[in-house]
C-alpha cells in the first residue's frame, strides 16, 4: 500500500485560511514537495460559495443572509454551488499527485464517494452514492441515506501535477444546514428541497469522532496511514492566499 499523510489541523477562527491551507497542500503535493495528504478537520460555521455563486446577481444578498444566521462566508476551492460547514460537520480534503490528473477525475470521485459511504455503513447508516432529487449543491457523487437525505457532498479540483478532492459530511445539525440555506438559496435563486438535508447522527448511533474514526479505518484498508503536521512552508503561503477566499463585507467583488 502507498503511504498517505494524515493531518487533523483546523482553523475554526479563520475559515478563509482553512480553505487556503487546502489550496496550498494541493499545490505542494502536485509539485512533489509533499506526499499524498489527507486532512480531516472540524470547521467553523461557514457557507462556502462557489465561483458560479459569486457571479450571481444575488451573491451579495446571499452572503448577507449567511452572516445574519451566524455563518461566515468563504469562496470555495472546488466547483458546485453553496455548501454549508459548521462545527457538527466533518471536512475532508485529499490532495493526490498525478502527472495527468484530468483522465482520473471520474475515478477519484467514485473512489472518494464509495469510501465515505463504506465508512458510514460501518456505523450503521444506510449510506448510498448518488444525487438525491432536490438536494442542495447537487452532484452525482453525493452520499445519501436511503436515497432520500443527503449526508455528504464531494467536489474536485485539478491542477498541473495533481488533484484535490474535498468533501463535507454532515454528522450533526441538519436543521442548521436547512436554516441557513433557505435564505441563501433564495437570494441565489436556486431551487431545492430542504427535506433532502440529512445528518449521520439521525441515521446511526455515532458522533463526530466516530465518523472520523470510521473514515480512517476505511483509508487504512487502502493506504499506509502516516501522521503528519502542517509546516510553515504550507502555512506561510496559505496566510498570503487567504484573502482571495474572503468575500467583501457587502458580498460584491470589485476589480
Amino acid at each position: 500500500m502507498r503511504p498517505l499523510r494524515v493531518l487533523e489541523a483546523s482553523f475554526p477562527d479563520d475559515p478563509a485560511l482553512d480553505t487556503a491551507v487546502s489550496r496550498v497542500l494541493m499545490r505542494r503535493v502536485a509539485a512533489g514537495e509533499l506526499p499524498e495528504t489527507l486532512r480531516l478537520a472540524r470547521p467553523a460555521a461557514v457557507v462556502a460559495f462557489a465561483k458560479r455563486d459569486a457571479l450571481a446577481s444575488g451573491y451579495g444578498r446571499a452572503v448577507a443572509a449567511a452572516r445574519a444566521e451566524g455563518f461566515g462566508a468563504v469562496l470555495r476551492l472546488a466547483g458546485g454551488r453553496a455548501a454549508v460547514f459548521h462545527e457538527g460537520t466533518l471536512e475532508l480534503a485529499h490532495a493526490a499527485p498525478d502527472p495527468d490528473p484530468k483522465p482520473g477525475i471520474h475515478g477519484r470521485f467514485e473512489a472518494e464517494a464509495t469510501l465515505i459511504a463504506a465508512a458510514l455503513k460501518r456505523l450503521g447508516a444506510d449510506a448510498r452514492v448518488g444525487e438525491v432529487p432536490g438536494e442542495y449543491c447537487p452532484g452525482r457523487w453525493s452520499v445519501n441515506a436511503e436515497g432520500a437525505r443527503k449526508l455528504a457532498g464531494i467536489g474536485q479540483r485539478v491542477v498541473a501535477g495533481g488533484s484535490h478532492t474535498g468533501a463535507v459530511i454532515v454528522v450533526a445539525g441538519a436543521a442548521r444546514v436547512r436554516r441557513v440555506l433557505e435564505p441563501v438559496y433564495r437570494a441565489l435563486e436556486l431551487d431545492w428541497d430542504p427535506a433532502t438535508v440529512g445528518a449521520v447522527e439521525d441515521e446511526a448511533d455515532t458522533d463526530w469522532n466516530g465518523v472520523r474514526d470510521a473514515l480512517l479505518a476505511e483509508y487504512a484498508q487502502r493506504y499506509e496511514l502516516v501522521e503528519g503536521d502542517l509546516d510553515e512552508a504550507t502555512l506561510g503561503p496559505a496566510r498570503q492566499l487567504a484573502d482571495e477566499h474572503r468575500p467583501p463585507v457587502d458580498g460584491v467583488r470589485r476589480p
